[in-house]
């Protein structure tokens, strides 16, 4: 029986360790003490000027943050009329994050950033919203440690829009969104052939942006992502309460396509009968996390 020597042991687990490390795309924030963000980045705004306007953001850096440690970067896009430090704080109608960060374990820690939308919407005129949410990431990135192949965005009505439109615009730039309830035409779809991992869900009786554009969101990355389209979206029974999810088949390595569709009106938080939370930021969590 070959005898491998101690030493020889080493080396074959140091090339795996470090050849995996060196493998990731890391930001050049890493290894960086920050400068600009901090703690109080969750309450006090980081603002930058984007196409010569005022512009702002939070961050929420993960429990014992290390700047050797590359995290998730995950966007939390708010609805129109809604603000970002209402996304923070969970009130409006929202769940703090979208009910993300109690999900995840150290193990798979995240930076949140929640992003401002110009008159309290996403419009995206002239991609300028676009264009603003590349200066928060690159702006995030130069300061913290960042994988750059774990960037994931999730928003609810144009925050779900934005969503959408980023997956479109930014395409592997972006790991996967989770698009709640939104709609294609509100913030556009600019170069929008890529394949992105897209998670959408919406309500059968949603009477502010129709289940229709929902589908029509679903149906481009359906086709993007190379997917079956001849997969069979159930809708649940109507006065039910419950959702339907469905998993599209033949999607390229790596591009899944997952759709929620749910017995309810235009809200980010629906519940199912008898449930006293929302189930909406464990089918998110669920669909993200399996990113590595």
């Amino acid at each position: 029986m070959a005898f491998i020597r101690p030493f020889t042991l080493f080396s074959i687990f140091a090339f795996t360790f470090f050849h995996g490390i060196l493998s990731l795309r890391l930001s050049s924030g890493c290894n960086k003490a920050p400068q600009l963000i901090s703690a109080s980045s969750t309450t006090t705004p980081i603002r930058i000027t984007s196409n010569n306007k005022n512009r702002e953001f939070f961050v929420r850096l993960p429990p014992n943050y290390d700047s050797s440690r590359p995290y998730r970067l995950i966007l939390t896009l708010h609805a129109l009329g809604g603000q970002a430090s209402q996304v923070v704080a969970g009130t409006g109608g929202y769940v703090p994050y979208y009910g993300l960060p109690p999900l995840i374990t150290d193990n798979v820690s995240a930076i949140f950033v929640a992003p401002n939308g110009l008159n309290n919407g996403w419009a995206n005129q002239g991609g300028e919203d676009v264009t603003f949410i590349r200066s928060v990431i690159s702006t995030v990135e130069a300061d913290l440690c960042v994988d750059q192949d774990l960037r994931f965005s999730t928003g609810f009505s144009y925050g779900g829009a934005m969503s959408y439109s980023l997956a479109c615009s930014l395409g592997e730039e972006i790991r996967a969104v989770a698009a709640l309830s939104g709609n294609p035409q509100i913030s556009g779809c600019a170069a929008g052939t890529g394949a992105v991992a897209y998670y959408g869900q919406h309500g059968t009786v949603d009477q502010v942006l129709p289940i229709s554009g929902g589908r029509q969101m679903r149906d481009r990355f359906v086709k993007n992502n190379g997917c079956a389209a001849t997969t069979e979206a159930a809708v649940p029974a109507s006065g039910s309460s419950k959702r339907v999810k469905t998993v599209y088949n033949g999607c390229k390595e790596d591009k899944p396509v997952v759709w929620v569709v749910f017995d309810g009106q235009h809200t980010p938080t629906p519940k199912e009968s008898g449930a006293a939370e929302t189930w909406v930021p464990k089918e998110t969590w669920e669909f993200f996390s399996q990113f590595k």
